[in-house]
């Protein structure tokens, strides 16, 4: 079967659309290699290749100069003219977009994520919602079936798109391999020693943004002794979150982390005391399986997917709630048997995230299409 799929955000994003991608098309190509999985990518990436990958994965750029000129608008709508030359049983849209004009005779399938910019409008500018809307709707209408990544998102997709349930079908995500690693001691006292970790720490991973809601992890340590280690993208709200660290003396305590390999990444879950993800809403929230698979435990919010995520034994709190947060986390910190039977039964539930029934459950939804 020769199956395309949007390349854009394998290529070019370094978090979670772009994790999700890299990490489908390798679950794919190493448990169902008899397949050709072809990338439609508008331009070359420096940081991206498929050297990691094995033949069956073919990337495939814009040709003639009007398209390598007009990169956005072969993706939109000039590779369906390759498509259709290159005998496609499918074509997968890994970001909630397919492209116009797909002939008839190609099933379709479309990824969507959440509709968190319908959900927080004031999250987002008023053009990226509009053109956010307009794609994800013409996706899903156009596509044979719709793929939510938690129940949530499958939710959302029939409240705010329109679309009937039989069309949806929910297929979780996992996370990299690098996760599942495990690492000598030697190797995980070169890294707290390289990043002058201290020995115990509470951490959080994700974009530094308002929605993801470091401040309430900053309020919940806040006249304590307890280090935090922080991992993600600064954006505008970085400026929020120092003013609070300036201003209650936090500066000691908190350590931000950049340009960290995925192995120092995962040996940092490993080492830490707990993982903390008082998010608002998410779509699925890839760090939390990391956080499971690393056996560390995990503090994340009520609501949303994160249960699904989560599962039954780890912590739940009202993510406004900077009180229920310090509470939880001094539960854990000062309690080590709670902590070793969190970590083992979070790593008995991550265990459904595995490669091996995510390239299960997508042959079937593939198989079934054709």
């Amino acid at each position: 079967m020769r199956i395309g799929f949007d390349g854009k955000r394998f290529f070019h994003n370094n978090t979670g659309l772009g994790n999700y991608s890299r990490s489908l098309i390798k679950v794919l190509s190493e448990y169902l290699p008899e397949n050709k999985y072809l990338l439609y990518n508008p331009k070359k990436s420096s940081n991206y290749s498929l050297n990691n990958f094995n033949k069956s994965v073919i990337e495939v750029n814009p040709e003639n100069y009007l398209s390598i000129r007009l990169k956005s608008l072969w993706r939109l709508y000039f590779v369906s003219n390759k498509i259709k030359e290159q005998n496609l049983a499918i074509y997968h849209g890994l970001s909630g977009e397919i492209p116009l004009g797909l002939p008839n005779n190609i099933k379709k399938v479309v990824t969507i994520h959440d509709l968190i910019f319908v959900r927080y409008p004031n999250l987002y500018s008023y053009f990226d919602r509009k053109i956010h809307f307009l794609k994800f709707k013409y996706a899903a209408k156009k596509s044979d079936v719709v793929v939510a990544i938690s129940q949530q998102t499958k939710n959302d997709i029939v409240t705010y798109l329109g679309i009937k349930e039989d069309k949806i079908k929910v297929i979780y995500q996992g996370c990299n391999a690098v996760f599942k690693q495990t690492f000598t001691e030697a190797e995980l006292n070169s890294t707290l020693i390289k990043y002058n970790l201290p020995e115990n720490y509470i951490l959080n991973v994700g974009t530094i943004e308002k929605r993801k809601n470091l401040l309430t992890v900053l309020k919940s340590i806040t006249n304590s002794d307890k280090n935090l280690v922080v991992i993600g993208k600064k954006t505008d709200y970085f400026d929020e979150v120092w003013n609070y660290i300036i201003s209650n003396n936090l500066e000691k305590q908190v350590l931000f982390l950049k340009n960290l390999s995925l192995e120092e990444m995962a040996m940092i879950y490993q080492k830490a005391t707990l993982f903390v993800y008082p998010s608002i809403f998410e779509g699925f929230g890839i760090p939390i399986i990391e956080a499971l698979y690393s056996k560390t435990p995990v503090i994340t919010s009520t609501g949303s997917c994160f249960s699904e995520a989560g599962g039954s034994d780890s912590i739940y709190i009202n993510p406004e709630s900077s009180e229920e947060l310090r509470d939880a986390i001094d539960l854990l910190w000062e309690n080590p048997s709670k902590r070793n039977e969190m970590q083992e039964k979070g790593f008995e539930f991550v265990q459904k995230f595995n490669d091996e029934t995510i390239a299960k459950n997508w042959n079937e939804l593939y198989q079934s299409l054709v």
